[in-house]
């Protein structure tokens, strides 16, 4: 049985580890998929949505803490208590997401008068943000989600219900964790194609042992639990301060959004397959019954008068997958609604300056791209500002930092995810992202002028 438990500790710490350093890694990014959860058209929690990034940090810490409890044994009851909370909570967001009816309506009351609204469907549930886009090509699907916190649920049972004989490691038990926990971390890490994993775990292990050392076996506890704390809050703040470590974006750096947003048919690749439900209903009864379009179809139901189409109740279902463009909304235009897209992803140089929302973006660096703008402007390159904020607030935003530049803009979403920096700075080459910078990290003059 000691071996089932050690396993599954294994399993369970490294995965919650590597899950937590995932997300950690774009704590933004995380939050916004938690904005999208508490809005009103989903959990209906809105009062949470200012909340999102430090609800987004406190999990992933969380997660990165208590996978590195279970490795060491340390206050295994908490953390295994802690784990089978997060992962029942888990399970039932993705059930949750995964039975959303798209067609659904909900009831709200505007200015005294009921009105009917649509449900708004989350169809990926972030539990590894873009990682799985970026290493295998797509993300888990809401069921695939539910079965993988369903398959973690078997490996944490055991877990939680031998608690009382789980102890802190002995001297001896680490010489075998140790280096086994290594080996599941890199199996994970190279799922997800991203190895710094493998280094946070060494060096969380490194204080564990040193603070096993200086301490007794049982007073090292909160001290480790405080050393991985500081790490992974670290390690969360940076990446917020200036870039993810790793971009697994469709806008990384020496990714082309030309690419990008070439469909199947063009690139000669077999694209998904779609099919419809269409729901008949009984003039008489009003029952109502779904079929396949093919299944309309074959059995003629257009001739058969005792049934009439509920068009509203139409649902779209994939059928078959194939490959997606992982760039499907690019599009940008200008203040007369011209598109834009052509004229920058066509340019030898282009620089965008994305403030996706200009009241929420950052004065501090302002005086900075007047002066960079200048210097490119002059060396022939393209520079523009995008945003998806109001015309009248770009004009007010220009004439108070006294921005030559024009602004385009862009949908907000897709902003946001070219870049996790409000505003961000990105350089095209014919459509391909050579680099990118956040507002802390502008490059100097002459590093422009060396592109």
């Amino acid at each position: 049985m000691k071996y089932i438990i050690g396993f599954c500790r294994l399993f369970v710490g490294s995965l919650f580890i590597v899950s937590g350093l995932i997300k950690a890694n774009d704590p933004l990014g995380f939050s916004y998929k938690l904005e999208e959860y508490f809005a009103e058209s989903a959990l209906n929690l809105p009062f949470l949505e200012p909340w999102a990034l430090a609800l987004a940090i406190l999990a992933c810490v969380a997660e990165i803490i208590l996978g590195c409890a279970i490795l060491f044994g340390a206050k295994i009851r908490l953390a295994s208590w802690s784990l089978l909370i997060l992962t029942l909570f888990f399970g039932w967001l993705t059930a949750y997401t995964a039975t959303c009816d798209p067609s659904g309506t909900y009831s709200i009351i505007e200015n005294g008068v009921e009105v009917q609204k649509s449900v708004t469907c989350v169809t990926d549930c972030g539990c590894f943000g873009d990682a799985l886009k970026g290493s295998v090509g797509r993300s888990l699907t809401p069921w695939e989600s539910f079965a993988k916190d369903m398959v973690l649920l078997v490996f944490l049972l055991p877990i939680f219900f031998m608690q009382g004989k789980i102890k802190p490691n002995t001297f001896n038990q680490d010489k075998a964790f140790f280096p086994l926990s290594l080996l599941f971390v890199v199996f994970f890490s190279w799922v997800f194609g991203w190895f710094f994993p493998l280094l946070f775990t060494v060096i969380a292990y490194g204080g564990y042992l040193a603070a096993r050392k200086l301490l007794s076996i049982e007073n090292a506890e909160w001290p480790t639990a405080a050393w991985v704390l500081v790490l992974a809050l670290g390690f969360s703040f940076w990446c917020i301060e200036h870039l993810p470590a790793k971009d697994y974006r469709p806008y990384a750096e020496g990714k082309s959004i030309s690419e990008g947003m070439k469909s199947a048919e063009e690139l000669g690749l077999e694209g998904p397959k779609f099919g419809y439900i269409y729901t008949l209903v009984n003039k008489e009864s009003g029952e109502n019954k779904e079929m396949t379009d093919k299944e309309y179809i074959a059995g003629k139901w257009w001739e058969n008068e005792s049934y009439e189409m509920n068009s509203d109740l139409t649902k779209q279902v994939k059928l078959k997958d194939g490959y997606e463009p992982p760039i499907h909304d690019f599009f940008i235009m200008d203040a007369d609604g011209n598109d834009k897209t052509p004229e920058l992803l066509s340019a030898a140089k282009a620089f965008m300056v994305i403030t996706y929302d200009i009241e929420k973006t950052s004065d501090a660096p302002q005086s900075e791209l007047v002066a960079l703008s200048t210097s490119a402007i002059e060396s022939g390159a393209l520079w523009v500002g995008i945003t998806a904020s109001g015309y009248k607030q770009v004009n007010e935003f220009r004439h108070n930092h006294q921005l030559a530049f024009d602004f385009w803009n862009g949908d907000a979403t897709m902003l946001k995810t070219i870049i996790r920096s409000n505003p961000g700075l990105v350089y095209l080459e014919n459509g391909v992202v050579v680099k990118k910078w956040h507002y802390n990290d502008l490059p100097s003059k002459e590093e422009l002028k060396s592109l």
